[in-house]
């Protein structure tokens, strides 16, 4: 038996070697995961709760035995008798490693709080909500007429609003009778109705004059964002996020697959956690929006097809494998209790279409937001993230597909990655003659070399950054087309200082006491092989379409909302056009769970435009791999980009000198175009 043992924090996914019996909360301090702690590891704050996962995790290559932390203590058990932990967590001052472990550090437990950029997008919605709410006046209990409350309420509401059949679970009949009474038999119903009859889902006594409210929700898999909406006028009042904490079971998709495949019941497992998460949500909304999350009717939620699943209870193991078959396609309308959501007794969630067994109703919002069939001009809507979703088309024909871009562009996988949080560096720019870098960070507006900057305290780079400090080394000739990065004595900086037998840059360094964040030649390849896999689907649909050029690029996502254009065209994400063409959507399928929220006559023309949809399947498609091979250039090995060199010249450097001549790894001349 070693004396070390390995251990991995998610989402972070940072890991080292600890020695056996180190507490957790020392073994985050070493490794650089932000774990909060105010009481000094004394067990009495609980900043640092931490959720140990066992059993197998093959995309670590690990199996965590049930042992693997030190059993609980007196300091855990009197803070669980006194304050209360939740199921699984451990206080990571107490929890001694013992095994090699994965351990989750949830959202409450970070020093800086992730940043879920969600927000949605300003738009007008067309308000035609499938829950109304409707005041009436219900004829008392009679002795001689021995209906029911329910049934007495039932024709006021067909005698005074026209609106017969109506229906009630039993949920709401447990709720009826103390509100008729409490109002005094005046009453205003929440009435569901989005054309399969009549629903009661909301009671309240007397005339509410408020407005009745939903939660469109885009669940993510590495972010869920909720949205809380008028379903007066569709006005959002209030927005949160949080990170999905399915993550711990995986980062990407295929990964959460395969624990359901390795481990019995893990389906149930991470079912249960994300209803656990989307009623967290709905609470935190309700409480910014100030008020009861009885007052929430209705739901809508956008998902891919592996979220859609777990969500509903449905073992996804039939999306891992071709011919990715879904359970069902269609949109679905559901009891929001089943689902976990803190709402109104009757409240009801719709869930969009799929549009196939890698895209999802996620797409389907995307489509429905940006309607590219209802135009002229041909348009790329591009969904970046974990799983990139890609449209293409124009009033002729839409084509979709999924491409398998992974967490690169959302700083996982790269050495100073972390995600979209207050300290993060986003933006970046590097001199292209003395090759020194300036950046900003979240949560400040100031450039590093402005003399006041400094707050808040740098903690790495997030995906925004990563893609503009890629991009920026390739224009200053830090890295050449092949993604090298060029030695000290080749680029002319000694930022480029040597990492066993490739190189690095530089970009910060405050050790020993604040990070050291450079980009390695493993950041580069990962975000190689994202962009490669998001231009490759691209290119798919435009081979499909019979065209090389589109009219108009929109990015979308929350994460594509924050990514710079111009950056995206250097490293060949995209396909070439001219800038002003390249837009962003922002949270597009937000957007899009928000149109289905407000209108019925949303629902139904997605549920007609997905099967008009073509999608194309890139896991069987040869061309594919054609088209990544040749996108891992920066920015494509083949492909001119003559758009792009209007704007950004690309030097001309070759840092791979095998059979060269070039023994000396003297600089190569360089030339501009």
């Amino acid at each position: 038996m070693t004396d070390d043992v390995q251990v991995i924090f998610t989402p972070s996914g940072k890991r080292g070697r600890v020695a056996r019996g180190t507490p957790v909360l020392a073994a985050a301090r070493k490794l650089g995961v932000d774990l909060d702690s105010v009481c000094g590891g004394r067990g009495i704050c609980s900043k640092c709760q931490c959720s140990p996962g066992y059993g197998d995790f093959p995309k670590h290559g690990l199996h965590v035995d049930a042992d693997a932390l030190s059993p609980i203590n007196s300091v855990e058990e009197r803070y669980d008798r006194v304050r209360g932990l939740k199921p699984g967590r451990r206080l990571g001052c107490q929890a001694e490693i013992m095994g090699d472990v994965v351990i989750d550090v949830p959202p409450e437990s970070q020093v800086h709080k992730q940043v879920v950029r969600k927000a949605a997008s300003e738009r007008v919605m067309e308000m035609d909500p499938a829950t109304r709410a409707c005041f009436i006046e219900v004829a008392e209990p009679d002795m001689h007429a021995p209906e029911g409350d329910f049934q007495r309420l039932a024709h006021a509401l067909e005698s005074q609003w026209g609106i017969a059949g109506l229906r009630a679970d039993r949920e709401m009949l447990r709720a009826l009778q103390p509100v008729l009474r409490k109002g005094g038999w005046k009453v205003t119903v929440a009435v569901h109705d989005q054309g399969d009859g009549p629903r009661l889902t909301a009671l309240y006594p007397g005339l509410r004059e408020t407005s009745l409210y939903g939660i469109a929700i885009d669940l993510g898999s590495t972010t869920i964002a909720g949205h809380l909406v008028s379903l007066d006028d569709g006005r959002v009042l209030a927005s949160a996020g949080q990170m999905n904490p399915q993550i711990r079971f995986g980062e990407d998709l295929m990964s959460r697959v395969s624990y359901v495949m390795m481990n019995p019941g893990g389906d149930v497992e991470m079912t249960q956690v994300v209803r656990d998460a989307m009623g967290e949500l709905a609470r935190e909304l309700a409480g910014e929006a100030g008020i009861d999350t009885g007052e929430i009717v209705e739901a809508t939620v956008v998902c891919n097809p592996v979220m859609h699943h777990l969500l509903l209870g449905i073992d996804p193991v039939e999306l891992g494998q071709a011919p990715f078959a879904l359970a069902t396609s269609d949109s679905m309308d559901l009891p929001a209790r089943e689902l976990g959501f803190d709402a109104a007794p009757g409240a009801r969630v719709y869930i969009l279409p799929l549009i196939a067994g890698h895209v999802g109703a996620d797409a389907a919002a995307v489509a429905l937001s940006e309607a590219p069939e209802s135009r002229e001009d041909l348009s790329l809507i591009v969904d970046v993230g974990t799983n990139a979703e890609i449209l293409l088309g124009n009033s002729t024909r839409v084509l979709a597909c999924s491409s398998p871009t992974g967490p690169a562009f959302e700083g996982a996988q790269i050495s100073s990655g972390q995600r979209a949080a207050p300290g993060a560096i986003e933006r970046i720019e590097i001199d292209p003659e003395t090759k020194e870098p300036r950046f900003k960070i979240i949560g400040s507006d100031l450039w590093s070399t402005d003399p006041d900057f400094g707050t808040p305290r740098i903690t790495g780079i997030c995906g925004s950054g990563i893609i503009e400090a890629v991009a920026e080394m390739r224009m200053a000739g830090i890295v050449d087309a092949s993604g090298l990065i060029g030695s000290a004595a080749q680029v002319g900086s000694a930022r480029c200082v040597p990492n066993g037998r490739t190189h690095e840059y530089l970009i910060h360094d405050a050790s020993p006491d604040g990070p050291r964040i450079t980009v390695t030649q493993g950041d580069i390849r990962a975000i190689q092989l994202a962009k490669s896999a998001l231009y490759a689907g691209a290119r798919l649909l435009m081979d499909e379409m019979g065209v090389d050029v589109v009219d108009r690029v929109v990015l979308a996502g929350a994460f594509g909302a924050h990514i710079s254009p111009k950056h995206a065209m250097v490293l060949g994400m995209i396909p070439d056009a001219p800038l002003s063409a390249v837009s962003s959507a922002g949270n597009a399928a937000g957007t899009g769970a928000r149109m289905a929220l407000c209108s019925v006559k949303a629902r139904r023309a997605i549920e007609a435009q997905v099967k008009r949809i073509t999608k194309v399947e890139t896991a069987i498609e040869p061309r594919f791999q054609e088209h990544f091979v040749a996108a891992n250039a920066l920015p494509h090995a083949t492909a001119p980009f003559l758009e792009l060199r209007k704007i950004a010249p690309l030097p001309y450097v070759s840092f791979n000198t095998g059979g060269s001549g070039d023994e000396g790894g003297g600089r190569r001349r360089r030339r501009r175009g």
